[in-house]
């Protein structure tokens, strides 16, 4: 067996399943050569979530990890995660005291789909999903309606999709009584998905060990002050988690992206320029694209990839020489 997908399976056992079926879809790295972990058929690549996405430090932190390991390749990195977006069409009355329900993604995926043409698409759903309230079943049953149709939908445009489960909730953090449970049976049942073909990163579950873990050394450790939207070192744990799993062998031991990045020249820049490049990008992505929610708009998509391509030269100057 490949030695990464052996260390994988240590670090990360429960889904030792998932490791062995996917080393058909990426096949072993020769003997010192960094994993591809996309298919060379891979060229745009777009993310899908709630605010944890839009926030975007795991996205970043994915780009810049493929971008200084394969610099010959040619992969975009598209964030159109929108904030308090669900799959389950479910808002609460009073939606954060904003006046408005929760965005809806039946109501933009397949503007999203068209627009950005992507080949892969990584979906992270379930935080809002449950309007955090206790375990219900029609609420459940609406999650997993919505994602079975996700699927669908990107498998039917010519992608292939890779589920994310929802980061942990904090309930001594964010409230809530019982939400934390029901992300748990959320991630449970998205996990299993697998059985189906699907191919689903369990992030909830590391997360919450690493929680539970830190806790017991610290009391006052959190990944979240308000419960839900994780901070760096939580971030890092989600882009940790999904590169391990796709076959990322150098980043075990890194405790946060600026540690991953250390391994190569000018790293540190590397990976701000990329978080300033997906700022602008993003925003006017969602403008472009079109959506319910209140919020800044962006620049126009031509404005912003016209200092995107700015932003693109500089990193060009500092990449690792093409292998």
């Amino acid at each position: 067996m490949n030695p990464s997908v052996i260390r994988f399976i240590k670090w990360y056992p429960l889904c030792a399943l998932i490791a062995l079926a996917m080393m058909a879809f990426y096949p072993p790295a020769a003997a010192g050569e960094t994993p591809a972990i996309f298919p060379t058929n891979v060229q745009r690549v777009v993310f899908l979530g709630d605010s944890i996405t839009y926030a975007g430090n795991y996205v970043c932190a994915m780009e810049a990890w493929f971008r200084t390991r394969h610099p010959g390749r040619q992969v975009e990195f598209i964030n159109v995660g929108l904030p308090s977006e669900t799959v389950s069409g479910l808002s609460e009355p009073g939606h954060a005291g904003v006046g408005y329900p929760r965005p809806d993604l039946h109501e933009r995926l397949a503007r999203v789909l068209t627009q950005t043409k992507p080949d892969l698409v990584f979906a992270c759903y379930g935080m809002n999903d449950g309007i955090y309230e206790p375990l219900d079943e029609a609420r459940f049953q609406a999650f997993r309606k919505g994602i079975v149709w996700l699927h669908a939908t990107v498998e039917k445009a010519g992608a292939k999709i890779i589920h994310l489960t929802p980061p942990v909730f904090d309930e001594s953090k964010g409230g809530h009584p019982g939400y934390a449970a029901v992300l748990d049976r959320y991630s449970e049942w998205l996990a299993s998905q697998h059985t189906n073909g699907w191919q689903v990163i369990d992030l909830h579950t590391p997360m919450k060990n690493t929680l539970a873990s830190q806790r017991e050394k610290n009391p006052a450790f959190a990944f979240a002050g308000d419960g839900i939207h994780p901070n760096a070192v939580g971030h890092w744990l989600l882009a940790k988690a999904i590169l391990i799993e796709l076959g990322a062998t150098d980043v075990f031991s890194a405790t946060n992206a600026a540690d991953m990045m250390s391994a190569v020249p000018h790293g540190a820049e590397i990976l701000s320029l990329i978080q300033q490049r997906q700022t602008v990008m993003k925003d006017a992505w969602l403008t472009a694209i079109g959506h319910k929610r209140q919020m800044k708009p962006g620049l126009p998509l031509a404005e912003a990839e016209l200092k995107s391509a700015e932003l693109e030269k500089k990193i060009q100057i500092l990449l690792p020489e093409k292998k």
